[in-house]
This record gives C-alpha cells, sequence and structure tokens, in this order.
C-alpha cells in the first residue's frame, strides 16, 4: 500500500493507459481522481475503483483550457486538502504525412499532447510547490525523443516535447520538493497500437516479426513503472524518460 492516504490525479482515465494507472494506484490506498473530457467512460473507471474496494471521484474537464485546468487542480486541494500524484495521461492521435496532413489536425494533435501537458504541470506544479511536496509523471511515448516513424510526424513531435519539457520541468522544481519524470510507452494493448482496419490477431503477428520483444506491451507493465516513478523507491529518480518498448528503441 504505497500510496495510502496519497491523494492521486489522473488524466485520460476513461480508457487505455490512463484507465489502468487510475486502478493501480487505487489498489495501493491512493484516493483516486478520474479526469478527462467524457463523463461516462470516467464513470465507468470509477466503478471499477469501487468494486475492487478503491476510492475514487470523476471529474470531467478540458486539458486544453487553462482555466478548466486550474479549477480541476483547485477542486482537488479543496475537496481533499492536497494533490500527491498527478499522472498526465490524456492524449490523441492523428495520422498523415508532413505534407498531406490537414493543418487542423496538426493544430489539434500539439494543442493536446503538448500544450494539454504544459497547462497540466503550471497548475499541478504550482499546487504542490506550495504543499512543498509532490510526484508528477507524464505518458509521453516511443514515437517522438526515441523513434520516428513515417506518417505520425505530428504526435512524435508532440510527444518529443513532452519529454523535453518534462526535463525542463524536472530542473526547474526539484528543489522546491515536486518530483517529475516521463514514461514513453511504445505498443500496447490498446486500440491506439491498432493500424487502421487491423485486428489483434494481425496485431500480434505484425509484432512477431518487428519488435524486438516480439509481442504487445501489457496495461499492467506500464502501470507497474508508473507507479514506481511515483512511489519513495524512485526518490532518486528526477528528469526521466523511460522508453518502455519492448527494444524498440534500444
Amino acid at each position: 500500500m504505497r500510496f495510502a492516504d496519497k491523494v492521486v490525479l489522473v488524466t485520460g482515465a476513461g480508457s487505455g493507459i490512463g484507465r489502468a494507472v487510475a486502478r493501480g494506484f487505487a489498489r495501493e490506498g491512493a484516493s483516486v481522481v478520474a479526469a478527462g473530457r467524457r463523463r461516462e467512460p470516467l464513470e465507468e473507471t470509477v466503478e471499477l475503483i469501487e468494486a475492487e474496494g478503491g476510492r475514487a471521484a470523476a471529474l470531467t474537464f478540458d486539458v486544453t483550457d487553462s482555466a478548466a485546468v486550474a479549477g480541476l487542480v483547485g477542486e482537488i486541494v479543496t475537496r481533499f486538502g492536497r494533490l500527491d500524484v498527478a499522472v498526465n495521461s490524456a492524449g490523441t492521435l492523428a495520422g498523415g504525412t508532413v505534407v498531406d496532413m490537414p493543418e487542423e489536425d496538426w493544430a489539434r494533435v500539439l494543442q493536446v499532447n503538448t500544450t494539454g501537458v504544459f497547462l497540466a504541470l503550471k497548475h499541478q506544479i504550482a499546487a504542490m510547490r506550495a504543499q512543498g511536496s509532490g510526484v508528477i509523471v507524464n505518458i509521453a511515448s516511443n514515437i517522438g525523443a526515441h523513434i520516428r516513424m513515417p506518417g505520425l510526424g505530428a504526435y512524435a513531435a508532440s510527444k518529443a516535447a513532452v519529454s523535453a519539457l518534462t526535463r525542463t520541468a524536472a530542473l526547474e522544481n526539484i528543489r522546491a520538493g515536486v518530483r517529475i519524470n516521463a514514461v514513453s510507452p511504445g505498443p500496447l494493448d490498446t486500440g491506439m497500437s491498432l493500424r487502421p482496419g487491423e485486428t489483434e490477431d494481425d496485431r500480434a503477428a505484425r509484432l512477431r516479426e518487428t519488435l524486438p520483444i516480439g509481442r504487445v506491451g501489457a496495461l499492467g507493465e506500464i502501470t507497474g513503472t508508473v507507479l514506481w516513478l511515483a512511489s519513495d523507491d524512485a526518490g532518486f529518480a528526477v528528469g526521466l524518460d523511460l522508453a518502455l518498448d519492448g527494444g524498440a528503441s534500444a
């Protein structure tokens, strides 16, 4: 129960990595705030946590709206008295070559994946500095700072920016008691790793041939890494960007 009596915010908690991480923290004793854009999937996450005996609340917000992010953090501090851990998992994906990608798709990917993390950091750090402690883990991607793929230029640029932003913020805030790191997953067992028209069996066959480990990553594997980075066991880890990708970027 590494997170007993801790208050943990997870953005993008309505599905995928965010939901898995939220459940992982709750299993280890945290009071979890599951945050995201749509209420219904967030409430499903809360129901899953409560069914396992955990504590959680669902709050909706727009990660690209600074006032909304500030309001979310303020509500958490008002309701729970503090914010101990934040995991910024909200993100989006759009494909297209540099020549062909519509400019509005480019802007949306950068707005959600990069500006959204910037705004989250801005307001989370302020709350944590005021209380003198806190831990933040950003979810980046191995596509970006670690590897590149044709047709994913916008996504790579947005996630590489998250890596750089994470390290800069880590250096700026560690002396104030706020520890910040990132995790960069490779293909995980979520819909985002499926190519258009691809089945799970197709994906498995593709990764057996193309990924050094030969398989898709399990959500439990990234959850364990995030929880470790957020725990006191990783107290000396500052400004890391851990590529958890089955050897793709080795």
